[in-house]
């Protein structure tokens, strides 16, 4: 059994990823409250995927790290994102909320075999192009600290002559970091993160993101030229005449590129939707978990909803309350609706039988917060393949 470290937990949508990829978590940690209830509720309900989670409601900086014994193949996690996010106030380093120092250290103390680690698109604006580069050098060799009275700059400066110097160890890693779209990776949801990912130089691992399992293109072929998606959802042409698509592509190409990739098509909000009552129906929320109807939502410049026959947008948590552009639908028939707490839970590709205790708003915060439990499990998988194949590789020739 592989072994993790899951840290910013949040409502577990990366640790549950993981754990499904094979990783036992040795400490799954969060400090919100509100989240570990959401955990703990469904530890409570015996749900299997986190029943036997170590579940620790405390800051990762008080965290005594030194209680975990033996080697350690995975930490997770997934910092806050609100120092980098588009929606944020861009302070960066400057922002007390800024985890990677501690998410640094604590690869220093653990010294695991890889890390995995998500944030937010915003991490590689021009604006904070220094600072990602500064946070993928420490990364690479987290025993080289800051020392007293040197700026980040000068550290910075520092590490970059250490990596010029083509010097490694057992105590470096080899670090790569990608943007990835959740759509990419069979999620019904347009989101896009940065994803940094490490290995520890001694293991020698050669390591490539995954490749991409569905695509746009895939999708429109599906759409606008077999017609195999509106098959699939029984929807006639008199109904696909009035589904008010109309997006702007090139016909031949989108046939040639279908005839050279075995792509999946990107999942739709109807695809992730697929079984789900309707939340206007009164007997919904007792068929489904957290499935209740949220009135007021409305459609004004910027915030248009998320299409039916298209990827969601990327849900988000809100700094004042649920956002509506991005946790909003647009139903065939016109009308916009706020997403349920369930549907939510859908696009974030959260099995159904997992609930979430808190007011609506409080859900979709965690919800707006957590990655997706498929892109995790996609991601993970493919660390654990390289980390087994590694240890299989290392017992035959002992």
């Amino acid at each position: 059994m592989l072994r993790s470290v899951e840290l910013f937990s949040g409502a577990g949508g990366m640790a549950m990823g993981a754990t499904l990829a094979g990783f036992r978590p040795e400490a799954v940690i969060e400090w919100d409250k509100r989240a570990c209830d959401t955990v703990r509720e469904n530890q409570n309900r015996q749900n299997p995927l986190v029943a036997d989670w170590p579940l620790h409601e405390m800051d990762v900086r008080q965290f005594d790290f030194s209680d975990i014994l033996g080697e350690i193949d995975l930490l997770a996690g997934g910092p806050p994102c609100q120092p980098f996010s588009l929606g944020g106030k861009h302070k960066a380093n400057s922002d007390n909320r800024d985890m990677f120092p501690t998410t640094i250290n604590i690869v220093r103390q653990l010294h695991p075999k890889s890390f995995l680690i998500e944030n937010v698109k915003g991490l590689t604006r021009c604006s904070f192009s220094n600072y990602l580069q500064y946070t993928i050098l420490q990364l690479t060799f987290p025993c080289l600290t800051i020392v007293d009275n040197e700026s980040w700059i000068e550290h910075l400066a520092r590490l970059e002559k250490e990596k010029t110097s083509g010097r490694s160890d057992e105590f470096t890693y080899d670090v790569v970091y990608r943007v990835v779209n959740a759509a990419d990776y069979g999620v019904p949801q347009c989101r896009e993160r940065v994803f940094i990912v490490g290995f520890r130089h001694d293991l020698g691992i050669r390591w490539a993101f995954p490749k991409p399992t569905h695509s746009l293109e895939s999708l429109l072929h599906s759409q606008l030229i077999s017609g195999e998606y509106w098959d699939r959802h029984e929807i006639s042409s008199s109904q696909r005449a009035k589904i008010n698509l109309k997006p702007k592509v090139d016909v031949e190409r989108i046939k040639f590129l279908h005839q050279t990739t075995n792509d999946k098509p990107w999942l739709t909000v109807r695809d992730g939707l697929l079984g789900l009552t309707d939340p206007c129906d009164d007997r919904s929320s007792i068929v489904f978990n957290n499935h209740d109807y949220q009135p007021g939502a409305q459609i004004y410049v910027g915030h248009t909803g998320s299409h039916l026959d298209w990827p969601a947008k990327t849900l988000k948590a809100g700094n004042h309350g649920v956002p509506g552009g991005e946790n909003m639908l647009v139903t065939s028939s016109g009308r916009a609706r706020y997403f349920t707490v369930r549907e939510s839970a859908r696009i974030q590709t959260f099995p159904d039988t997992y609930v979430f205790p808190g007011s609506w708003t409080e859900s979709m915060r965690q919800l707006g917060n957590a990655v997706p439990v498929v892109l995790a499990k996609t991601m993970a998988a493919s660390i654990a393949e390289k980390l087994i194949e590694t240890k299989f590789n290392k017992l035959l020739k002992n």
